[in-house]
């Protein structure tokens, strides 16, 4: 990302009054408000391409994305269980995290590429609804295993019907049902002051993220390194399956972006749930702190030139 860019210094302004102490936030209500906006914006920007898209064409990528969602957590808990030293339960908590997704980092992404006028399917927000129930339950899978003490429902109640889920499901179906012919009504809330709503988001989340980091004690080397190496190792995968899939640079950009980042928002309020063993403290450390952060300074770009090398390799 361009350092230069508003929402990255509206990121590292609110970074910077969290580390100097400055007791100043957004109000609950006005975060909540932005939040809403931010992924209803999401949702119907989304819902307006697929409109004009159809599923059975894409069926093949949504596979695909369901079992990168799976795939994920499994990757991530071997190295926090035994290079980490996690116990099983925090081994199993931060690993669903880094198989589900980041709206605000997917948000940022768009951001990017459209400054830059780079091509993306648009229907790759479906994509970030998608990656968020297979990391819970591959999560509760390695903490728990396939045990008649497993409770389904309430796993697969909390995966499904989370709030963040239900709001972008929301935003696609309303955008496929009216598209793009009649969006002018809504058009400057939720198109036009996008980046504005975004920037105001971010402000927050950095004052949020630089409270994380005085937390850092015990793990604070791995959970730094894992926090950067983890999202760079998910990228590559998700740059893999994204080239082989079909998608532009741009698409294979986000689809890495998406497996690269890690959710601070629905795997957590999960986890509690699920695996209250967990301690929570270590998953938003690394989520929001340190994964947050390094994508969305440097680790978009990152992915974007890794994308950009993989396709001429591909000689695409």
């Amino acid at each position: 990302m361009d350092i230069l860019d508003p929402i990255i210094l509206f990121f590292l302004l609110g970074i910077t009054i969290g580390l100097l102490n400055i007791k100043l936030s957004l109000p609950r209500q006005i975060y909540d408000f932005l939040t809403i906006l931010l992924l209803l914006s999401i949702g119907l920007k989304g819902g307006i391409e697929i409109s004009s898209t159809s599923l059975t064409t894409i069926l093949h990528q949504i596979i695909a994305t369901l079992f990168m969602g799976f795939l994920l957590p499994f990757i991530a808990y071997p190295i926090l269980r035994y290079l980490g030293k996690f116990s099983v339960y925090d081994s199993a908590s931060i690993a669903a995290h880094y198989g589900s997704v980041s709206v605000g980092t997917f948000a940022v992404a768009m951001s990017f590429l459209i400054s830059k006028n780079i091509f993306f399917e648009k229907h790759m927000v479906l994509f970030l609804v998608l990656l968020e129930s297979p990391a819970i339950i591959s999560g509760i899978l390695l903490s728990r295993g396939f045990s008649k003490s497993t409770k389904w429902k309430e796993i697969l109640t909390e995966a499904l019907l989370d709030k963040g889920i239900i709001l972008m499901i929301g935003g696609l179906l309303i955008g496929w049902i009216i598209g793009p012919e009649n969006i002018v009504s809504i058009k400057p809330i939720f198109f036009d002051s996008f980046k504005g709503i975004l920037a105001l988001f971010l402000f927050e989340m950095g004052i949020i993220a630089s409270q994380q980091f005085s937390i850092l004690k015990k793990h604070i080397l791995f959970l730094i390194s894992f926090g950067i190496l983890m999202p760079i190792l998910s990228s590559l995968i998700g740059i893999i399956i994204g080239s082989f899939l079909g998608f532009s640079i741009g698409g294979i950009t986000i689809f890495a972006t998406l497996a690269a980042s890690a959710s601070y928002i629905a795997v957590p309020a999960a986890m509690r749930i699920s695996i209250p063993e967990a301690n929570p403290t270590f998953s938003i450390i690394s989520s929001l702190g340190i994964t947050f952060t390094f994508n969305v300074l440097i680790g978009i770009s990152i992915y974007y030139n890794l994308a950009k090398n993989f396709f001429i390799i591909l000689g695409r």
